[in-house]
């Protein structure tokens, strides 16, 4: 019975590394960020001191197969997001911050309510920061093929984080993705442009409210935001619209979209303006409609979603007071997998339709490549993933919600 015993621990014992999170070549993979790190600058004993704690978060790589983003349909996705709790905590921050967001509109251009809308989005308010180890998720992300490079600089740019003394390291908590405190900055954007609001002598986004709001404008700011304009606005179609014209790359002035029937959500034509928009339909010509402007792309340049562009922009706007949408998205949106979005890509790309790479992800080119299908077979081109076009391509949808 004592060998029967013992040997079991023995062998757990000796397979602790594994149960930690090692997986083949992580640690090789370890070793070569740690001579790339030190090369860009990192001390060695601060590259030895993190990267010798990093663990391999199997989690970690569940999470970036399935992101909300591009898994969930749009209505959902918006439902769990501009929440009446979230819109109404929103506007009580806006009053018991005001001096401080005045502060940051003067500096940056970037009204308080889309700096609300941003926080609540990413943290609820403060609420919600993640709890995984921001150096493990990132170092996990960049042993793994899918974007090993892109995750490489961001762990190279915590360690220049840590080295600077704005957060230890066993507090450098947050998402999965490494994204961290109040408004979720990557490392790169923490480096890049955030300041320090509060005169402290410190950037903290964990811990300081004017840290984050400053930064959060600033960011925007940077990124191109121009406080003449707001994000876009929920618009109405006419009966015949040619849903050909949908999608971000297919620009055109206001008047033109005014000239071909669109009206703002209280029915009234859209402003006889040379503003750039583009009609985007998340869910579908029978959802909502909404024609964005160029500040749409800056939100996207923090977020490189389109359902989170549009969350944050209806955000600020209850924020700001405003309703809801007027045109509800449809209930019996289907739910695809990532799987479900692969055999999608897949069957475009092999009738000619280029979705671009095989992903996964309902991005931009895979809609591009529906509405060019839906086009050709006389289908209302409007890049959805409707049930219609998932059978006609033999492709079964998940439950849908």
């Amino acid at each position: 019975m004592m060998i029967k015993i013992l040997l079991p621990l023995t062998l757990s014992a000796a397979l602790a590394p594994l149960a930690l999170g090692a997986t083949p070549g992580f640690e090789a993979c370890i070793d070569e960020i740690r001579e790339k790190a030190v090369d860009q600058g990192v001390d060695p004993g601060t590259a030895d001191h993190v990267l010798n704690q990093v663990e391999h978060l199997e989690r970690v790589i569940d999470f970036d197969r399935r992101q909300p983003e591009f898994t969930t349909p749009f209505g959902d996705y918006l439902e769990r997001r501009v929440t009446p709790q979230r819109v109404a905590q929103g506007r009580v921050l806006l009053h018991a911050h005001r001096a401080l967001l005045d502060r940051v509109h003067a500096e940056t251009g970037v009204p308080p309510a889309y700096l609300l809308a941003l926080w609540g989005m990413e943290s609820n308010y403060g609420r919600h920061f993640g709890g995984i180890s921001v150096p493990s998720a990132l170092a996990t992300l960049a042993c793994d093929p899918r974007r090993g490079d892109y995750f490489t600089g961001e762990l190279i740019a915590a360690l220049h984080i840590i080295e600077e003394g704005a957060i230890p390291l066993g507090r450098m908590k947050g998402s999965w993705a490494g994204a961290m405190g109040h408004v979720q900055f990557m490392p790169s954007v923490f480096l890049q442009y955030a300041v320090d609001g509060d005169g402290d002598g410190r950037r903290d986004l964990w811990n300081s409210v004017p840290d984050a709001m400053m930064s959060a404008g600033n960011f925007l700011a940077g990124l191109g935001w121009d406080g003449a304009y707001r994000w876009g606005r929920e618009v109405l179609l006419p009966l015949g619209f040619d849903y050909g014209q949908a999608g971000r790359t297919e620009r055109r002035s206001l008047g033109e979209w005014r000239r071909a029937g669109v009206t703002d959500s209280s029915g009234q034509p859209v402003a006889n303006l040379d503003i750039q928009a583009a009609l985007l339909l998340p869910a579908g010509h029978r959802g909502p409609a909404f024609l964005v402007y160029d500040n749409f792309d800056v939100i996207m340049g923090w977020n490189r979603s389109e359902f989170f562009a549009l969350a944050v922009g209806h955000l600020a706007d209850r924020i700001a007071g405003g309703g809801g949408l007027h045109t509800p998205p449809p209930a019996d949106a289907p739910r695809m997998s990532r799987k479900q979005v692969i055999q999608l890509q897949t069957a475009l790309n092999a009738m000619g339709y280029d979705s671009g790479e095989v992903d996964g992800i309902l991005g931009p080119a895979t809609r591009n490549a529906i509405r060019a299908y839906q086009q050709a077979n006389d289908m209302i081109p409007d890049g959805f993933p409707d049930p219609n076009l998932l059978a006609r391509l033999d492709i079964a949808a998940s439950e849908n919600l």
